[in-house]
């Protein structure tokens, strides 16, 4: 690995745009594309929403958010709550499902998944959800 930011910060929504320039100009380190780089801005914002909207539903809690830069070309973005988790994983990733309901799009991991290359989703009910997106960047020095 080439470099490694950690963040901790509170389940905010006003936190979620903080959180997508953060991770976003710590990634640019590796002379990406403008388009890789509004890649990794969607799929942070898709993740900590998820992580204020349903983990922590009516509470607020911490999100930690670990990004790391490998020399291939990689950056691997971690996004972990301790909240509520998710019951059922592979119903979650459906297009269209939503727990909430209302305006909710049930986008979120679809979205996720169509912006990287590579997704996990670990989640314990109680515990807490982990989702890790990798991105291959091609940008102009890979």
């Amino acid at each position: 690995k080439i470099n490694e930011l950690k963040l901790i910060f509170d389940s905010k929504s006003i936190n979620e745009s903080f959180s997508r320039m953060a991770v976003s100009a710590f990634a640019s380190q590796l002379d990406m594309t403008v388009e890789e780089l509004g890649d990794i801005k969607t799929v942070v914002s898709e993740a900590v929403t998820n992580c204020i909207v349903h983990a922590y539903r009516d509470t607020i809690g911490k999100i930690y958010i670990t990004c790391t830069v490998f020399e291939e070309g990689v950056v691997r973005i971690s996004v972990r709550d301790k909240g509520c988790g998710i019951d059922d994983i592979k119903k979650a990733r459906e297009p269209l499902y939503t727990s909430l309901g209302g305006e909710r799009s049930g986008l979120g991991f679809s979205v996720m998944e169509s912006f990287s290359d590579n997704l996990r989703v670990r989640s314990k009910p109680g515990v807490g959800t982990t989702v890790t997106i990798e991105k291959k960047l091609k940008g102009k020095n890979q």
